[in-house]
């Protein structure tokens, strides 16, 4: 691997001078990508410069234990050699991953979009323990998650009236937001005694994840004469002049027929901008949709497919049991897991992620 290093050093060096010249200083988005690739590549050249080090010193002791007649000198070789030999092999992975293609969409903030599936109110109120589960586990990791939209119902049950979800989007931002946020998508299945069951009896109900990185200016060009705007009174619960005022924004992009719809918010230029976002990282997300459509069975079938319609992932409370179903990881920490803590879960999804692309890319051992 360590006649690679040259390539990269190079590079760097190019990088380095780029970020130098006034003309790309004074580009916000041209500096900003490239301080992103040197960083990048800084990694990869650290990364080579710490298995040369290690590979040189290996050499050393393996060359004073043939050489040396010192018999204490000759133990400690050995026993060098053994440490050696450990941080070499962890040398050599940490540049397999450091080589490998890097995600696009890495770095980016996402829109997350939770849906209630089948099951009626109880799909609903599922989809709103997803959203607190994400809320905690963004607040745990120092993202910042902002709901853009919603479409609530009330539920009655145990003699209390309960809040579910038919429809949420929030947006997610945070160097890490796309990294761990990017193996949600799909139908997550949840098996429990609703709050609505008298008779105590266990139901199957569903909730979708869409995982949606928003798009940079360059990414996607938007014709406004493609757009239809419309605004409206806002419906449903909310401050008084969220409801008498027309402050809900509804964008439809007529060549897609994809229909966005804030009302949050009392200011209907708020309700716009976060509707536009919205929309963009839809449209995002329907292109790459179609550019995955073409590509090979293998990278479909990949952990990170991003198939909405796929079950993942099931929630079964009277087991105290979270099973992902596309890497076979049964975990019975459930209470703990939808209280935020999903780090052991997308810690084994990376995992799986990385050797996929490690064989894809001819680097695994």
């Amino acid at each position: 691997m360590l006649e690679k290093m040259p390539t990269f050093e190079a590079r760097l060096e190019a990088l380095d001078r780029q970020m130098m010249d006034p003309a790309v200083a004074s580009d916000s988005r041209k500096i900003r990508e490239v301080s992103r690739e040197a960083s990048q590549v800084r990694e990869i050249v650290d990364g080579f410069r710490e298995l040369k080090r290690v590979t040189t010193e290996l050499d050393d002791a393996r060359e004073i234990l043939t050489s040396e007649s010192d018999d204490e000198l000759r133990e400690m070789a050995r026993e060098e050699i053994v440490e050696l030999e450990g941080s070499l092999e962890q040398a050599t992975q940490a540049l397999r991953l450091l080589l490998l293609p890097r995600d696009p969409f890495e770095g980016r903030p996402v829109m997350l979009e939770i849906r209630a599936g089948t099951g009626g109110d109880e799909a609903a109120l599922f989809a709103g323990d997803l959203l607190r589960m994400y809320q905690r586990f963004a607040d745990s990791n120092g993202l910042r998650l902002e709901v853009m939209s919603t479409s609530q119902i009330t539920v009655g049950g145990s003699g209390k009236t309960l809040v579910g979800l038919k429809e949420v989007v929030a947006a997610v931002s945070g160097d890490a937001a796309y990294n761990l946020l990017r193996f949600e998508a799909g139908v997550h299945r949840v098996q429990r005694v609703p709050a609505t069951e008298s008779q105590g009896r266990i139901h199957t109900s569903a909730a979708t994840v869409a995982v949606l990185p928003e798009p940079e200016e360059v990414e996607l060009q938007l014709d406004m004469k493609d757009l239809r705007i419309d605004t409206m009174r806002a419906g449903g619960p909310g401050g008084q002049s969220v409801n008498t005022t027309d402050s809900a924004v509804r964008i439809v992009h007529e060549p897609t027929g994809i229909t966005v719809q804030c009302q949050d918010e009392k200011s209907q230029h708020k309700n716009r901008d976060k509707a536009m976002r919205v929309l963009k990282a839809r449209l995002l997300e329907k292109q790459q949709a179609e550019a995955h459509a073409t590509e090979s069975a293998a990278r479909r079938a990949m952990v990170g497919s991003g198939d909405r319609s796929e079950r993942i992932r099931t929630y079964n409370f009277p087991q105290n049991r979270l099973t992902d179903h596309r890497i076979g990881l049964t975990l019975y920490k459930l209470e703990h897991m939808m209280g935020g803590d999903l780090q052991e879960l997308v810690d084994a999804l990376t995992a799986e992620h990385q050797a996929e692309l490690l064989k894809e890319q001819g680097l695994a051992t």
